[in-house]
């Protein structure tokens, strides 16, 4: 016969299939499904709370309040596909926007997208490569923003169906594209009042330029990467990498004497063809001679180049002290440039390569000049060579191209005024930002405010209401002329902002350009609108009142705004938050919103950033609804992470999710988020806490089961919906009858709702979701549930005292739903809606999402601190009972109990005495019986007794259910091993290099080890010692001679077993020797050390007798 197969395992369960008809409320009539399964419960509700119009601030609600709580998304990028940081967003918004309802106020919580000008085109031009081969120039403009149109209809509102999975409570009705014609209207209406007052301008300054995407670039676009040594890098539209990491010198001739000249470093060496000057520090006594003396370009032989002196620029120490000038692509060179009147040589066209400045280099890309610069500068031995530099390199995170300072005619915004009063706002608590420390952040930002750059050189986004004036045949003033000169431009280009015109339609540009050319022939005006489009955070900036009709006075903009919170991540704090202020105040006169909560980044477990390279980025799709690791690995693979990187990538998935990750639901998912919610603290998220998350789902879920088998036909919920609300008092005077227990988890319930309330209002969602943590798993389902049991169960029990445990239990049920409901919305309806009365009482409130949340102010009559002082005090008594009862072993028995209690001791003025909360400590304590026995008494505690002392009380467990003959060996053996332990670590702290070469740490670990372990022995030679001490002379007997049995069959076995692996051994001439010896002498050493501890055991026992 082969072996007996291992016993099959359970089968696993298999979720119910909600089939609910779209929009209508899921039916929970039927029986309630054994197992918590998130796609069910998490099926419905969301279509239906939808339909309902609930999301509306036009949605009734149980509680009421004369107050409003606005607040509009960040809105996610079109292209954009959930990640944790949306996810974390949306937990945060959903929860509070939930609570401000509950608590009766209007409530708005307005959701949008952002147009996301680069990200969005850029995904669009490679679907035209990869399926037309054209790029969006073949097509022509009007039909490459159709087919943007096209792929925002259809694949647009891809995250927002994740965010409804996630059960964001938003007012969809009221949904907004930043594209919209709507928020088209305001774009043009802020650009030309802001340009009417001077706000916006067009001026020729530096800007970060992607040579790839042909466009200037946000500093939040731009991904910093420090670079230590030399390395390569790959540059699109190079054939080769290029290397970075490293400084070049080289020398400029002097004019005059040739044989003179001076060094200077760059890391950009072909910069040196847009070279005007080389700047020394006037205090330099090395270059004195130079200062004011024409310098020789090597490759612009035209160019004229003098030295001079700037003690901004030029740090003497540095270097060789002098500084090569190159205003128009770097922004120190260009400030140097506007201190001392010199050019602005650009060098680059839009796609990166050389223009006519270069000279021959022109046509030729950035880094190939490079090379050839270094070799004809080597030609002309006036290379000094390379070595390694420490630098800090900028690529563009659209296109991975490293981004150029390029100067380009641009339109700015001056936001000296706008930040000022936005800084003013904060300062005077006007406007309030959360946690605080960000206003240091803040204050960096806008009390040195820098000019805004807002066009982009794209074709998808908000088109600039500029228009460009061209006058056929116009002479230009000397006036104009000279002021031309001094701006570095000539007049009639499109870097003359005279020549430009902000306009809200070309009627109204023409009418402009006619007021600005009084004395021009207005047949002579041609117009052209600028083809460059706003930078997306313009448009993003007046989202709080463009969302609501602005700039005409609509209902919305009358009744929602300002708005009540802004709450986002902390790393656009400058980006959008501040521009949403200035705008705001510039435009409205209004601040947007009262308080901004900023949260933090979610990194991993380890702290670190998520990265595809790292294998580290958890998708929350796969957190809630289950992943394998087959199909991670498989995402990898597929991904566009390079193939050098997936090895690294597929370690980290495989060592974190050895398993993949289960399915735990949008629920476990935002509450797991909650609990990292400490303000100031970053969210390093272990995906464990979720799945833990998921298990108190199940709590939840197996709790109300439990009690919803005795809320039967016959049970009347204890109040109204309004129970939670100031008007419970009505309600409270039901709760007659009610044990001690049932008194204290209504009071811990109080404190519940208590803690909520004050995590709510001080930010801290973490205080939230631990305080409704710790009463449904600590205090309701560990103690209350197991306390109440006998009570529902029992035969024997009083109806009026049944009565008040189930009033009781659906009290606690139905307001610890509601106080988890913010935090947890699907599974608190789906049980909300099984208890009683849901579905038949024309009073109740539909659902749970427009019912009252719990209130201190009405749970605190159910506060009884004297009863939860008695009850600490029962359970800690339990604690007493459970750790004596694991001292012996005793698992599921049950036995009586004795707790004798001092003179006078009791539980307090008014609490419940010892004897009404035996039957508690009974339960708990897994105790048949609990007696109780009075100071003086000293006959009723048998002798054969454990006991502990705890404060007045001492607890005693008999002893006479218990052998203690087996559980002496067991203590004995505990107590040997961790005697060897001790010799081990004492060992190896005793030899002579332990003192000089372990690190102190180590030391102080090994000294506390030895001083715990040693501690442990003790404990166990004590336990043992009072066992053997209340053990009959028989039993002891019996016992000794039991371990001198097992003492004789010890040394036989190792006594055979050293003569077995002695007579194995072959003589030392045999050649077979060495090997057997080797293989055998390590188990023979270790058995003749097992019978010698053997022999001795043996020999101290004959020695010694039972007693």
């Amino acid at each position: 016969m082969g072996k007996k197969s291992k016993k099959e395992a359970k089968p696993k369960a298999v979720a119910p299939v909600d089939k609910t008809p779209e929009g209508k409320k899921k039916d929970v009539s039927q029986a309630i499904p054994n197992e918590y399964f998130p796609s069910y419960v998490e099926a419905a509700w969301y279509q239906w709370w939808e339909k309902m119009g609930m999301f509306k601030p036009e949605a009734k609600t149980e509680a009421k309040s004369e107050e409003k709580f606005v607040m509009v998304i960040p809105p996610p990028n079109v292209t954009g596909t959930l990640h944790l940081g949306h996810t974390l967003m949306c937990a945060i918004e959903d929860a509070l926007t939930r609570w401000h309802r509950m608590n009766g106020k209007t409530t708005l919580w307005l959701p949008g997208t952002d147009h996301a000008g680069i990200a969005t085109q850029t995904v669009v031009e490679k679907k035209l490569m990869r399926e037309q081969k054209k790029t969006r120039r073949d097509l022509g403009r009007d039909k490459f923003l159709e087919e943007v149109w096209k792929w925002k209809n259809q694949s647009g509102s891809h995250i927002c169906r994740q965010l409804r999975r996630l059960g964001s409570s938003c007012d969809w009705t009221r949904e907004a594209f930043t594209m919209d014609e709507k928020l088209n209207k305001a774009v043009k209406e802020a650009f030309c009042r802001m340009y009417e007052k001077g706000l916006i301008y067009r001026k020729e300054r530096l800007v970060n330029w992607s040579c790839r995407l042909q466009t200037a670039i946000s500093q939040i676009e731009v991904d910093n990467k420090e670079v230590d040594k030399p390395t390569f890098f790959s540059v699109p539209l190079h054939d080769k990498p290029v290397e970075f990491g490293v400084i070049h010198k080289f020398r400029y001739p002097l004019k005059s004497d040739p044989s003179k000249y001076i060094i200077v470093a760059t890391t950009r060496i072909e910069t040196m063809l847009g070279d005007v000057a080389v700047a020394v520090h006037p205090s330099d006594e090395r270059y004195k001679d130079m200062v004011g003396k024409e310098i020789q370009h090597p490759i612009i032989p035209d160019r004229k180049m003098t030295v001079i002196t700037d003690d901004v620029l030029v740090d003497p120490e540095f270097g060789t002290g002098a500084v090569k000038i190159t205003p128009a692509h770097d922004h120190n060179d260009f400030e140097c440039g506007m201190r001392h009147g010199l050019p602005c040589i650009n060098l680059l066209d839009n796609e990166g390569k050389m223009n006519e400045n270069a000279g021959k280099y022109k046509g030729m890309r950035r880094f190939v000049v490079r090379e050839k610069i270094i070799e004809e500068l080597k030609e002309k031995g006036l290379y000094e060579g390379k070595g390694e530099n420490k630098m800090v390199l900028g690529f563009c995170s659209r296109s991975g191209d490293v981004v150029e300072p390029v100067l380009r005619p641009q339109w700015w915004v001056d936001c000296d005024n706008m930040a000022k009063r936005s800084c003013d706002a904060v300062e005077s608590g006007e406007l309030q930002i959360l946690p605080a420390f960000h206003i240091k952040t803040w204050n960096a930002f806008m009390k040195t405010p820098q000019p805004w750059c807002i066009s982009r050189q794209l074709w998808w986004g908000h088109r600039i209401p500029a228009y460009f004036i061209t006058i056929d045949g116009y002479t230009a003033s000397k006036e104009e002329e000279e002021k031309a000169k001094q701006g570095g431009y000539e007049v009639g280009t499109d870097a003359d902002a005279n020549f430009w015109v902000a306009a809200r339609d070309e009627k109204e540009a023409m009418a402009k350009a006619i007021e600005r050319f009084p004395k021009v022939d207005k047949t002579k005006i041609k117009l052209k609108q600028d083809e460059d489009v706003l930078d997306t955070w313009f448009s993003s900036g007046l989202f709080p009142f463009s969302t609501m009709g602005w700039p005409d006075k609509t209902a919305d903009l009358e009744n929602y705004f300002p708005g009540s919170l802004l709450e986002t991540g902390h790393d656009i704090l400058f980006f959008w938050v501040a521009r949403m202020v200035m705008m705001s105040l510039e435009l409205t006169d209004k601040l947007p919103f009262k308080t901004v909560f900023l949260h933090a980044m979610v990194r991993d477990k380890l702290g670190r950033k998520m990265s595809k390279s790292l294998g580290n980025v958890v998708d929350p799709i796969h957190v809630m609804e289950g992943v394998s690791l087959q199909v991670l690995l498989e995402k990898i693979r597929s991904g566009n992470l390079p193939k050098s990187e997936h090895k690294k990538a597929e370690i980290a998935q495989r060592k974190d999710f050895p398993k993949g990750i289960p399915e735990c639901g949008a629920d476990a998912l935002r509450y797991g988020l909650m609990t990292y919610m400490k303000q100031g603290k970053s969210i390093n998220l272990d995906i464990n806490v979720v799945v833990n998350c998921r298990h108190f789902c199940n709590k939840l879920w197996q709790a109300t089961k439990f009690a919803l088998a005795f809320f039967d036909q016959g049970f009347k919920p204890p109040t109204t919906n309004a129970s939670f609300s100031p008007a419970f008092a009505d309600a409270a005077a039901e709760l007659t009858d009610t044990s001690p227990q049932d008194k204290w988890i209504l009071s811990k319930l109080h404190t519940c709702v208590s803690e909520c309330k004050r995590g709510f209002l001080e930010w801290e969602l973490a205080t939230v979701a631990e305080a409704c943590k710790k009463f449904w798993l600590e205090e309701f389902c560990a103690n209350y549930l197991e306390m109440v049991k006998p009570v529902l169960y029992g035969e024997s029990t009083d109806a009026k005292s049944k009565a008040a445990a189930r009033r009781t239990l659906y009290l606690c049920i139905d307001a610890g739903l509601r106080l988890l409901h913010p935090l947890m919305p699907f599974v608190t309806e789906e049980l909300w809606q099984r208890l009683p009365g849901r579905n038949h009482d024309p009073a109740a409130c539909e659902s749970i999402m427009v019912s009252a949340y719990p209130s201190p102010e009405a749970s605190k009559r159910w506060a009884n601190e004297s009863v939860e002082k008695a009850m600490e005090e029962a359970v800690n008594l339990v604690g007493t009972i459970r750790s004596l009862r694991a001292q012996v072993n005793l698992a599921k028995q049950k036995v009586e109990v004795y707790i004798k209690r001092q003179e006078k001791a009791s539980f307090g003025e008014g609490a419940p005495t010892l004897e009404e909360l035996s039957p508690v400590i009974a339960t708990l304590g897994s105790a048949s019986e609990i007696k109780i026995v009075e100071a003086k008494d000293t006959t009723t505690i048998p002798k054969q007794c454990l006991s502990e002392v705890m404060n007045q009380y001492t607890v005693a467990l008999p002893l006479h259910t218990v052998d203690l003959g087996k559980l002496s060996v067991t203590y004995e053996k505990k107590a040997d091993k961790k005697l060897a332990e001790i010799k081990d670590l004492g060992a190896k702290m005793a030899r002579p290099t332990y003192a000089t070469k372990t690190p102190q740490d180590i030391k102080d670990k090994d000294t506390a080890n030895l001083k715990q372990k040693q501690t442990e022995e003790k404990t166990l030679r004590t336990a043992l010692n009072y066992f053997l001490s209340v053990m009959s002379p028989e039993e002891r007997k019996a016992l000794h001679e039991s371990k001198i049995k097992t003492a004789e069959q010890a040394v036989k076995k190792y006594s055979d077993e050293v003569k077995k692996l002695t007579d194995s051994i072959p003589p030392k001439e045999d050649k077979t020797y060495k090997k057997v010896i080797h293989k055998v002498g390590p188990k023979l050493k270790k058995a003749e050390s097992q019978l010698r501890t053997a022999q001795e055991t043996l020999k101290r026992l004959k020695e010694t007798t039972a007693a």
